[in-house]
């Protein structure tokens, strides 16, 4: 599938992302929370740098930063319509830095290390050998003690991609009522085409190869997991 048909959610109707997002249908409050604490954390250590991987509009990102403001700040991501909207939220923040780019290539070509990488709802759009490759070149985009915060969903142990897509889908058809109809069909039609989550213990398995040795899942709430991964 060419690349542009597989980000046009985000392209094209980045606003019906953001509206599903506001709503809390994927957790954005309880998980970001546990995101906002984890940087106030590395923010008392001292100065620290900050790669956001498929950063979107950062709309949920810039308050956890504006906490514990990071010393530089770069998001990477492939919808320009996203990326128009992010200076807003940022703001507030110095030293910032937006690029429209593939998040695996923009992790391998990086020409600095960070301290910190986040990723959320992001990587599950990779494939397995794709999610394998970000791992193995975020471990290598990172400084000494670095960690990676990745915020995203899985499946169940044992539980196929097909098995995972229909109770997704099924969630979101009963649950997601506030979501006009027509642009409810749109996001299934996305997830459905486009979401390939890996378990949970599949990611911990690409963590270790990848060379992490500090893997610890913070919170999750139905499918949507928080994961710190350190060096």
């Amino acid at each position: 599938m060419p690349q542009d048909d597989e980000i046009s959610l985000f392209r094209a109707s980045w606003s019906l992302y953001d509206a599903i997002s506001e709503k809390n249908y994927m957790f954005h409050r309880e998980l970001y929370a546990h995101v906002a604490d984890l940087l106030r954390q590395r923010h008392q250590n001292g100065p620290y740098t900050l790669l956001d991987l498929g950063c979107g509009n950062a709309r949920f990102l810039a308050p956890c930063l504006q906490a514990a403001p990071p010393a530089r700040y770069e998001g990477i991501d492939l919808s320009e319509a996203a990326l128009s909207e992010a200076p807003s939220y940022l703001a507030p923040l110095a030293n910032t830095t937006l690029r429209c780019a593939d998040m695996l290539h923009a992790v391998r070509t990086a020409e600095s290390t960070h301290d910190v990488l986040f990723s959320g709802y992001a990587v599950h759009h990779l494939d397995t050998a794709g999610k394998q490759a970000l791992f193995n070149a975020g471990a290598a985009c990172l400084k000494p003690g670095g960690t990676f915060i990745l915020l995203d969903v899985a499946r169940e142990p044992g539980q196929s991609r097909q098995d995972y897509l229909q109770g997704y889908l099924h969630n979101m058809r009963t649950k997601w009522t506030a979501v006009r109809p027509d642009h409810l069909d749109e996001a299934c039609a996305h997830v459905a085409a486009y979401d390939f989550p890996e378990t949970l213990p599949d990611l911990q398995e690409m963590a270790r190869t990848a060379g992490f040795t500090d893997i610890r899942l913070v919170d999750r709430h139905a499918q949507h997991h928080l994961l710190v991964l350190a060096r």
